[in-house]
């Protein structure tokens, strides 16, 4: 296996922090703790730019804590994000660039989460392809509890180094890690975890869990991982819970991970397999009924008859909501439940309709 020793100045380019500052332009986002927006970094970005190089070159760059914002999940709970700074997200994205590539043609082919070219719906297509053609029909479906907040940063760094002895970027790589958390005006130290937000976060989640995928290759198990969701693919019942017993184990023992066991379950695909918003079955694959709720929901707050705004200004609005959950879910057999949906949202926007015209 090819060992990386001199990456660290590769980073040292404004043309390449600039590309950084560019893609992360592309994806948006909120300001960290410093209160400064991708607008306001832009406006001097020379200078921005400028400053942050020579820190790098000088060993200077400190990451700054990120903010914490927490986001309603659909089983009601929380999930914590950790918002870095606009400049600590430019070198994240740099280092990102210069690392990525070292590690991606390795990743375990059944590895979808967050990588060049792929996506959710490969990650769908090949669950189904086990369960259709190869007749996988009992299936591990195992949830992790808090997993990007719980990764162990010792065991991070030493995946890293398997691949990278460049002492400064491992030493980036752990800043990032143990920035801590600005809640409120509290901070807080992280002692673990890697903060979903971060632009380099979804990387070393990764590279972290790619060490479960080839455990259970090595092994002959059938996964399917897209970040934290994991299918493991089995013939037979129990066969399924041999491989449940050995993910467990591994993912606890080696990785320091915890196994949510209340949420963790084996299906049969007859009954359905629950798998990153839809539900694929033997022969066909539908939508999971909390999303189409959810779409509802959504779309009922953009139909208030009393919202105050025309009949277009309304259709705009819910275009792009549409298009989105139509796009995703085109995976899915899912011309019946969008003839509903479509039915009850014409009856809303004629109800507005008719209460605009009386006016």
């Amino acid at each position: 296996m090819r060992k990386y020793y001199s990456l660290y100045g590769q980073l040292l380019s404004k043309q390449r922090l600039y590309e950084a500052f560019r893609h992360i332009k592309r994806n948006k986002g909120a300001a960290g703790i410093d209160g400064q927006s991708l607008s306001a970094f832009e406006a001097n970005l020379e200078v921005e730019l400028s400053c942050l190089l020579l820190e790098l070159k000088e060993k200077r760059y400190r990451a700054q804590p990120v903010r914490r914002v927490a986001i309603a999940k659909d089983d009601g709970g929380e999930r914590l994000l950790g918002i870095p700074t606009v400049r600590d997200r430019v070198v994240q994205q740099a280092l990102r660039r210069i690392i990525e590539p070292i590690f991606e043609p390795d990743f375990h082919p059944s590895s979808y989460g967050y990588r060049p070219r792929r996506s959710g719906h490969h990650a769908i297509g090949k669950a189904e392809l086990f369960i259709r053609r190869y007749r996988r029909d009992w299936v591990v479906d195992m949830d992790l509890s808090k997993c990007f907040d719980t990764l162990n940063h010792d065991l991070i760094i030493r995946q890293f180094r398997q691949r990278i002895t460049d002492g400064s970027v491992l030493s980036l790589l752990r800043q990032f890690l143990e920035s801590g958390v600005m809640v409120g005006y509290h901070l807080e130290e992280t002692e673990l975890g890697s903060p979903q937000g971060g632009v380099i976060s979804p990387l070393i989640a990764n590279v972290y869990l790619d060490a479960f995928d080839q455990f259970m290759k090595a092994r002959g198990h059938r996964i399917v991982r897209y970040a934290d969701d994991i299918l493991i693919l089995c013939g037979s019942r129990a066969g399924a819970e041999n491989a449940l017993r050995v993910a467990r184990r591994y993912l606890e023992n080696e990785l320091k991970l915890t196994v949510n066991t209340t949420k963790t379950h084996i299906a049969h695909s007859d009954e359905g397999v629950k798998f990153l918003g839809v539900v694929i079955h033997s022969k066909y694959t539908c939508i999971q009924g909390k999303k189409v709720v959810r779409l509802k929901q959504k779309l009922k707050s953009l139909t208030k008859r009393n919202r105050g705004i025309g009949l277009a200004a309304i259709i705009r609005e819910l275009n792009p909501v549409l298009r989105g959950f139509v796009s995703y879910f085109r995976v899915a057999n899912c011309a019946r439940v969008l003839k509903q949906v479509m039915s009850w949202l014409r009856r809303r926007l004629r109800c507005i309709q008719l209460k605009q015209w009386k006016k």
